[in-house]
């Protein structure tokens, strides 16, 4: 019988290495069909994802609801926003999500030391789910590994109705050496509490993705926590190292086959 068919084969018949595969990736493989379409078990799944989809794009973000009050108090949090006053605009006028308001840029300068070997941001981006599900575990891992490396941390902030670029007005405002942005990423059916992580050297107003790196992925079946630490701050210390981000620059990954 042909895997796939709607001949009842249950995932415990499979070949082994069908099953080593399932389990490398989230990718509704070997799903089965009833006729000509899904069967209902799948059809329920992929309504659940689109609708958890579509939850994470459309929420706002609450610091407290979101990042809870241990961590705000723990890296004294604090929010600033965009031009984009509403989601509906950020959604609309990707432009405005790249430039802080004139309020935010005031406060940004109040609270953070300039001249920080790393600064990190947290953005909402386009899953608040990804940064309450991703962020606390990793903004620890991240301090802790910048300790261990002498490194001078600025003051961490989170941004609302962030893009991308907003790492060149963070460069202007406060020149870091490296600067971090963890931003949830555009959700899709498989998983919608992705993390990425934008990393740039000396960011600037004159910068473009092509001056940027990228680790993304970070989530509980993608990229695990303690692993996307390692590579940001393995990133962070070869842009230091270098002067250089962006396609100048190569992150060396090791091979990762299937589990044995």
């Amino acid at each position: 019988m042909t895997p796939g068919s709607n001949d009842g084969l249950l995932s415990a018949e499979w070949p082994e290495i069908v099953q080593k595969i399932r389990a490398q990736t989230p990718a509704r493989l070997l799903a089965g069909r009833s006729g000509a379409g899904y069967r209902t078990s799948t059809q329920m799944e992929l309504r659940e994802a689109h609708a958890a989809a579509r939850d994470a794009v459309r929420r706002e973000l609450d610091l407290t609801r979101d990042l809870g009050s241990e961590l705000i108090k723990q890296w004294n949090l604090f929010e600033v926003g965009t031009r984009a006053i509403t989601k509906e605009e950020y959604l609309l006028r990707p432009d405005l999500g790249r430039q802080f308001s004139d309020e935010s840029r005031e406060k940004i300068t109040e609270h953070c030391p300039t001249g920080a070997d790393l600064q990190i941001a947290i953005g909402d981006g386009l899953s608040v789910t990804a940064v309450s599900a991703q962020v606390p575990g990793l903004l620890e891992l991240l301090h802790q590994g910048a300790r261990a490396r002498d490194w001078i941390v600025g003051q961490a902030f989170v941004i609302r109705h962030c893009r991308v670029g907003i790492l060149n007005e963070i460069g202007d405002l406060l020149a870091p050496r490296v600067a971090i942005l963890l931003i949830g990423e555009r959700p899709g059916l498989a998983t919608a509490e992705s993390l990425s992580s934008y990393m740039a050297y000396r960011p600037n107003a004159s910068d473009t993705d092509a001056n940027r790196n990228l680790i993304s992925n970070i989530h509980s079946r993608g990229v695990g926590p303690e692993r996307a630490a390692q590579r940001i701050l393995d990133l962070a210390a070869s842009m230091l190292k270098t002067q250089m981000s962006g396609f100048q620059l190569r992150e060396d990954l090791p091979t990762v086959g299937l589990p044995d």
